[in-house]
C-alpha cells in the first residue's frame, strides 16, 4: 500500500486544500485515491457526532461514507489536539489511527493522510507528535509551504525535522496565502533552491474560492519506482 502524509509550515496553510488537489490529480493518473484526516479538533457537534470541516471535504472527495473512518480522532474546540485530549481525559491513540488507515487502505491505490497543525505538534504533553502518524503507517510526506512573511525559516526547518525523523519528503506545495506578500517569486525561488525536494505546483492567492489547481505528481510516483 502505498501513502502520502501531508504536513504544513503551520496550521491554516492551507494542507486541506493541497490534500483534495493531490486526491484529484492521483484520480486523473487512474489511481483509486482515498483521503483521511486522522486527528481533528474544532469541530461541530452535530446529530451524527463531532464533524470536522476539513475531514467532511476529505471525505467528501474520497466518497467514503463512513466519517469515522476518514476522522477517527475528533475534538470539539479549537485547540492543539494534546491539550483537548488532555481536558477530555482521553489519550490519542497511534493504534487506533492505523486501524482506520488498514480499512481505507484496503480500499483504494493510495491514501492521503492529513496532519493536523505543523510537523511536531504534540500528541500527548512530553510524548509523541505528530511525526509519529508517518512514521508508524511508513508515509512519505508532502510539506505544504504557506508563502507569506516567515515562511522560509518555516519551511526549512520543517524540511530538516522530516529527514532527521527517518522519513521522505516526497516534494513540497508552495500554497500563496496573501495576494500582497512581498517578493513572492522570489521565496519560492529561495526554496527550490534550499529544500533539496521537488515543487509540485504553487497555488495562486485564492480567497474562499475552491477552485482545482492541477499538480505534478511525477516526482512522487518516479521516487517509488526508484525506491
Amino acid at each position: 500500500m502505498r501513502g502520502i502524509f501531508v504536513t504544513g509550515t503551520d496550521t491554516g496553510v492551507g494542507k486541506t486544500r493541497v490534500s483534495c488537489m493531490i486526491l484529484a490529480a492521483l484520480r486523473e493518473r487512474g489511481e483509486r485515491a482515498v483521503g483521511m484526516k486522522p486527528i481533528a479538533s474544532g469541530c461541530e457537534t452535530t446529530s451524527e457526532g463531532l464533524r470536522n470541516d476539513d475531514a467532511l471535504r476529505l471525505q467528501a472527495v474520497s466518497e467514503i461514507d463512513d466519517y469515522g473512518t476518514v476522522n477517527p480522532i475528533a475534538f470539539a474546540p479549537p485547540i492543539a489536539p494534546h491539550i483537548a485530549a488532555e481536558r477530555e481525559n482521553r489519550a490519542i491513540s497511534l493504534d487506533v489511527i492505523e486501524r482506520a488507515y488498514a480499512r481505507l487502505a484496503a480500499r483504494a491505490d493510495r491514501v492521503v493522510v492529513e496532519g493536523a497543525g505543523g510537523w511536531r505538534v504534540p500528541l500527548a504533553t512530553g510524548g509523541p507528535t505528530m511525526a509519529e502518524i508517518p512514521k508508524r503507517l511508513r508515509l512519505g510526506v508532502v510539506l505544504v509551504v504557506g508563502i507569506r512573511l516567515g515562511c522560509l525559516s518555516h519551511a526549512l526547518l520543517t524540511a530538516e525535522a522530516v529527514r532527521a525523523d527517518g522519513l521522505t519528503l516526497l516534494g513540497w506545495v508552495a500554497n500563496c496565502l496573501d495576494p500582497d506578500v512581498a517578493e513572492k517569486d522570489a521565496q519560492i525561488a529561495t526554496l527550490v533552491r534550499s529544500l533539496a525536494a521537488p515543487l509540485l505546483g504553487v497555488v495562486p492567492y485564492l480567497g474562499d474560492a475552491d477552485t482545482h489547481v492541477p499538480l505534478d505528481l511525477d516526482p512522487i510516483v518516479s521516487a517509488e519506482e526508484d525506491r
